[in-house]
Parts: structure tokens; sequence; C-alpha cells
């Protein structure tokens, strides 16, 4: 059987044309928190795309979200012809496109926890959500912290202190930045934004989530947007 062996510099090519073609449309930054985890996703691991911001809480939002997506909501990926309209969804078609930027762990193990926790994040902590509801910009310390809140805080931590134990080695949550990590970001802009005290190990994960590249430039931008979502502003809690 014979092999052929692409020129490095095709390769490269080919490489570059594929990765050309993501458009991830998304919602403002400052209060989308799903938009924000396959953006943070795909800067952190260097994957070139094209973004299409739609401002939420408008006349023509809905409209203009459904020249993308049916579903109605951000995020959403193009690929191509491919439409792909769920954060977690457009987390894993990454990984599988990209092996190379190893964005689950490398480690049986590990992956399966990072699966676990991000699929976790991805369909529960709905009180935590409903009463802290992201805002970048904001600062409303002690608000927000009704029972379920704080139970779902409570989780939050467990998860953390048992990824960061077994697998993070003081750095993330499984050694390396991954999908896990960037699925959780917008929980540790949660807790500043509401001013959540957190065990000193879990204050310095949060620290350095914040202090990653691409955290920190999804945070610079939504601080300088301008534009305010009422319904979003209006669900703040008293």
């Amino acid at each position: 059987m014979q092999t052929l062996e692409l020129d490095p510099t095709l390769t490269q090519t080919l490489d570059n044309a594929r990765q050309a073609g993501l458009t991830l449309v998304i919602g403002n930054k400052n209060y989308s928190s799903w938009s924000m985890r396959p953006w943070v996703a795909l800067v952190a691991a260097g994957i070139p795309f094209t973004e299409v911001r739609v401002l939420l809480d408008k006349p023509d939002t809905a409209t203009n979200i459904a020249r993308y997506s049916a579903a109605g909501r951000v995020p959403v990926l193009l690929a191509g012809e491919m439409t792909i309209w769920d954060s977690l969804a457009i987390c894993e078609y990454l990984a599988e496109q990209f092996p190379e930027k190893h964005l689950w762990p490398q480690d049986v193990a590990a992956r399966a926890m990072a699966r676990s926790v991000a699929a976790e994040m991805h369909s529960g902590f709905a009180d935590l959500r409903t009463a802290m509801t992201m805002n970048i910009k904001a600062r409303l310390p002690g608000r927000g912290r009704t029972p379920g809140a704080q139970a779902d805080i409570g989780r939050i931590c467990e998860i953390w202190e048992e990824c960061l134990s077994r697998f993070g080695h003081h750095q993330f949550l499984f050694g390396d930045f991954s999908i896990a990590d960037a699925f959780f970001a917008p929980v540790v802009t949660r807790f500043r934004t509401y001013g959540v005290a957190l065990a000193p190990a879990l204050q310095a994960y949060c620290e350095r989530v914040l202090a990653h590249p691409a955290v920190a430039r999804w945070i610079e931008e939504a601080m300088a947007e301008t534009e305010v979502a009422g319904a979003h502003e209006d669900e703040l809690p008293d």
C-alpha cells in the first residue's frame, strides 16, 4: 500500500482553510455565559474563527439569531455547512476536529471526570443561574444568596476541590486549561461579581482563571461594551 505524505506547507494551508471556516455567533459578552464557554475554548486553543455578536434583549434579537439557528439561542457555531447550536456540543466538535489542541485532558480518568463536571455545569446549578445572573461589570457583594444558590456554590466548591487535588496539581482543574475550565469560567466571574468568599486554594484557582489570556480578553471586551440588555439588568437580585 502506497502512503502519500503531504508537503508540510500544504498541510498547514489545508488546516488554515478548515479553521478559517468557523464562525461563532454569541450574545453580549457582559451577560452571555453560554457564549463565553466555547469562545474561551476557541481562543485558549488558538483556533481561528470569525465572531458575530447578536445583541440580547433587542426588538430584532430573535430575528437576528434565527438567521443562524432555528433554536433561537446563542451560541451557535457555523462550520462549513454545519450548524452546531449548543455550547457543549460546540466544544465536543472542536475537540474532535482539533485533537492536537488537547481541549480535553489526555489521561483517560481525567478526561472522564472533566466531561462529567462539564456536563454537570451544562445541565445543573439552576438556582445559581437564577439568583446570581452573569453581569461582569456589576459588583453586588452578598447578593443572590438564596438557599438553592448556596447549595450550588457548595457543590461547585466540591467539584473544584476534587479536580484540583486529583488532577489539577495546583494549576487548572485538570492541569492544563481545558473545556472544563472554560465551562466554569462564567461561574468564576459570577463569584467575583457577587463577592463569594472561597477557601484560599479555590480563590487562587479563580484568580488563575481570571488571569488566563482567553478569559481576561473576554472580560476586557465585556467591560468595553456600551450596550445594556434591560431584561438582564432587571434580573439582578435585590
